[in-house]
């Protein structure tokens, strides 16, 4: 793909990352590069599964480790391809479907025909302008033209808690929206995998409870869908959507405290628990096998443990395993999802703050200029306002106060975040 941007924002392209997506579990080094990657090596072994330190292509291609079609769920979030380089590795969005390729046959080799391949994976903007990559979509074309993966269905992670970003389009120009939902690609070998919803329902709503209780008049919706008595059957719970409302909160965690007491290097981008667990339940019966080749701090590894599957986890950074054995302390115990975690959390409906009025008119540019703001100088001998100079610059922020904007704001809404929804 090419998206090349020029653009006369790129001094932004800092701020604009400080919240990119960066929820996938994952490192790998590009393998484009005439570097050869190490060999994977056991480094764990729990009850259930492994932890292989090492190149996961090399291990998905290892038969002994990896038997062709004995998978049954690859459940992973991939390096993101973003346009900048993260901590924890990454490829850029431009070269991503290549890079993936060799991983496309070898999930689609070692997947059995009723096993399923489920990829977390982030979007990403374009340098300098308020637009977004398509790698993903990309990605997800070249698998199922390509590789004859099938669609199985799209999901969509939405993270209640993620703070405004970019913030240079989102807070500051005021010409985008939160970007607060990663994809989740379900894929298969076969129109066919095996599932069952029966296993992730979720409690009914008020309305729907009302409904069971006070009954309804069968007849055909003006909308041509024909709501037969069936409809009036208490099946104990309802069928959620493709969407799953999952925070990524993490702060205080058992894996945290560990590393923190231990001085070893946590994950920066670890997906929640409650995201493969998910999958896993609906895809995967007990003793089925799970692989995670984009490990990281092995998530996946600590949630297959706990449902009794078996696992095997590969991880390229020897660090990022170090700390994952953390998850399979005897000492570390992680509580299951039907604690007394947040229940719910609600999305505003469209207009609720809207009164009528347009306000001040759009800009004609799409907000390609930077709007006028003040800006404050103080002279060394300014006590009081009188004495401020007040001048008006378009000059772009710098790194750093970029930097220590975001800052600022990230303790704000860290602070807010109980009573008041972004």
């Amino acid at each position: 793909m090419t998206e090349k941007a020029i653009s006369t924002t790129e001094q932004f392209e800092s701020e604009q990352n400080i919240f990119q997506h960066g929820q996938g579990n994952s490192f790998l080094s590009v393998p484009a590069s005439d570097n050869v990657l190490p060999e994977p090596r056991l480094a764990h072994t729990a009850t259930n599964g492994k932890i292989y330190c090492g190149d996961s292509l090399q291990l998905l291609k290892n038969q002994k480790i990896v038997p062709p079609g004995s998978v049954n769920l690859i459940m992973t979030s991939p390096p993101f391809g973003l346009v900048r380089q993260k901590e924890y590795g990454n490829v850029d969005a431009d070269e991503y479907v290549e890079w993936f390729r060799p991983f496309a046959q070898a999930f689609y080799n070692s997947l059995a025909d009723n096993g399923s391949l489920v990829i977390d994976i982030g979007g990403a903007w374009i340098p300098g302008q308020p637009t977004r990559s398509l790698y993903h979509y990309e990605l997800l074309i070249m698998l199922c033209r390509e590789y004859k993966f099938h669609l199985a269905q799209e999901f969509y992670w939405w993270n209640p808690s993620k703070l405004p970003s970019p913030a240079e389009w989102v807070t500051v120009r005021r010409i985008r929206v939160k970007d607060a939902v990663n994809c989740i690609w379900w894929l298969s070998k076969t129109p066919w995998p095996k599932a069952s919803n029966t296993r992730v329902l979720q409690p009914y709503s008020d309305s729907m409870q009302e409904l069971l209780q006070n009954g309804y008049k069968a007849k055909l919706r003006p909308s041509g869908h024909d709501i037969s008595t069936k409809f009036s059957y208490d099946n104990g719970a309802s069928i959620p959507p493709n969407i799953l409302a999952i925070p990524n909160t993490e702060s205080n965690s058992a894996y945290l405290r560990y590393c923190s007491e231990h001085n070893l290097k946590a994950h920066p981008a670890r997906f929640p628990a409650l995201l493969p667990e998910y999958f896993m339940r609906m895809l995967t019966d007990s003793d089925d096998l799970v692989i995670d080749p984009f490990a990281g701090s092995c998530v996946t590894g600590e949630v297959a443990e706990r449902l009794s599957r078996r696992w095997v986890c590969a991880e390229l950074r020897e660090d990022y395993v170090e700390s994952a054995l953390s998850r399979f302390a005897e000492d570390v115990r992680v509580a299951t999802s039907n604690g007394s975690a947040e229940k719910y959390y609600k999305l505003a409906r469209p207009g609720l703050l809207w009164n009528g009025v347009d306000g001040e008119p759009l800009p004609q540019d799409g907000g390609k200029k930077r709007q006028f703001k003040p800006k404050v100088v103080n002279t060394p001998s300014a006590h009081s306002e009188a004495e401020t100079k007040h001048t008006y610059t378009d000059e772009p922020i710098s790194h750093e106060i970029a930097a220590i904007r975001h800052k600022s704001m990230k303790s704000e809404v860290e602070t807010q975040y109980q009573d008041y929804l972004w």
